[in-house]
């Protein structure tokens, strides 16, 4: 008999619909692929590869860095792993690499759950629930956690979606970000101030080219459109072709990131990151939510080719 072999990411969960067609994995419970009428729209990776530069990963129960991996919350301290070493910050969270389950499929949806254990560094429960949903408006995914433990938890979300129009690079694209203050941070990624975009190269509130911006910077003060949508748009006018991803107003952070010191991504797709909090939020509690035991919190955001 021949050997069974487990692909990287785990189980490829595909769900299709009205010309689009999204791959969900098992793997930490992350978006490989997003494709609508042939075209790819997320920069994802291949069904016999490893994840890399956190492509579509989930980020629970914190996005972006955390420094030293350290933080007190509640009156006690506690000390995460750092995974980003070179700059002793523990980053992205706990789920990226656990096991997720498909717990109801259709043809068009799958929600995927997952259970936050006890561990150092976060002694807390979590129960963990993201379904990815297709319709003609385009890819909707709505991520909820629930407190199962007994005590108060701190808690943020966030999502590491690239977006791509097929384009070699994104300098020629243009880009629309509807935000009014851009977080300043430091060597080490950690936020260190905030300004105004206005008069600055990351001013995108009305659309422009991104050309030779460098993004690994955090967006807030959120313009919302009257349905209470905050939308990032990006389009290829050469070719006519277009990427929105929005964010409902439980995501009031944004991370753009051009990958320039990523090598398989460097320029050639634009991470757009909703947050539920800024960089470091554990230690700092800028937008933490406090989870008390038996609640729940819930956040949506989606990708669509035009204008959802």
């Amino acid at each position: 008999m021949g050997r069974a072999v487990i692909a990287p990411s785990g189980e490829q969960i595909e769900i299709a619909a009205v010309g689009q067609r999204a791959i969900v994995v098992t793997v930490g419970g992350g978006l490989r692929s997003y494709v609508v009428e042939g075209r790819e729209l997320v920069d994802g990776y291949g069904a016999d590869q490893m994840c890399s530069s956190s492509r579509g990963q989930v980020l629970i129960p914190w996005p972006n860095r955390l420094q030293d991996g350290s933080y007190e919350f509640d009156g006690l301290h506690h000390q995460l792993s750092l995974n980003e070493p070179k700059r002793r910050n523990a980053i992205h969270g706990l789920v990226r690499w656990v096991a997720w389950t498909a717990t109801k499929r259709d043809p068009h949806r799958v929600v995927m759950e997952h259970v936050l254990h006890p561990q150092p560094g976060y002694p807390f429960s979590l129960r963990l629930s993201i379904e990815y949903a297709l319709s003609n408006r385009g890819l909707r995914v709505q991520t909820r956690a629930t407190n199962v433990g007994r005590i108060t938890c701190p808690y943020g979300s966030g999502a590491h979606p690239y977006l791509t129009l097929g384009t070699a690079t994104i300098d020629r694209l243009m880009l629309r970000v509807p935000a009014r203050t851009v977080l300043l941070s430091d060597k080490r990624g950690l936020p260190i101030g905030t300004q105004p975009v206005s008069g600055t190269a990351f001013d995108f509130q009305r659309s422009k080219q991104i050309g030779s911006t460098m993004l690994d910077h955090a967006f807030s003060d959120l313009e919302r459109d009257k349905d209470g949508l905050a939308r990032v748009e990006l389009r290829d006018t050469e070719h006519g072709r277009r990427a929105t991803l929005w964010v409902d107003d439980n995501y009031p952070y944004l991370m753009l990131f051009t990958g320039d010191h990523l090598p398989d991504v460097r320029r050639r797709s634009l991470a757009v990151e909703p947050m539920t909090c800024p960089p470091n939020a554990f230690r700092t509690g800028n937008a933490l939510i406090r989870l008390e035991p038996g609640s729940s919190v819930a956040s949506t955001w989606g990708i669509a080719a035009g204008q959802p």
